[in-house]
């Protein structure tokens, strides 16, 4: 298992938000990842338009999965339609 930032982007409206944010959740557990740390980051204006969206609630998630499993989580997050955008970026040991 290694540590991953994953960083996620929903539309501002509050029951989209709750909805996307409790389908990632349940992806993560659904491939045994565990979230460590979850941290709203509040709404912001997105650096370019997506999908005519132009403003997003952003919330970082620290999280430990499998590496071979991270491909697989993107193509369930990709058919989420209320997540804008995800990110994964590995944590290295020399940071924790």
């Amino acid at each position: 298992m290694k540590k991953y930032e994953l960083m996620t982007i929903y539309p501002i409206e509050d029951e989209k938000f709750k909805d996307g944010s409790e389908k990632v959740k349940a992806v993560l557990a659904q491939f045994g990842a565990t979230i460590e740390k979850e941290e709203s980051y509040g709404d912001r204006d997105l650096a370019y338009e997506i999908n005519k969206i132009k403003r997003g609630r952003f919330v970082l998630f620290i999280v430990k999965a499998n590496p071979a499993k991270i491909v697989d989580i993107n193509a369930q997050f990709r058919l989420n339609g209320n997540l804008i955008k995800s990110l994964f970026v590995k944590i290295d040991d020399k940071e924790v």
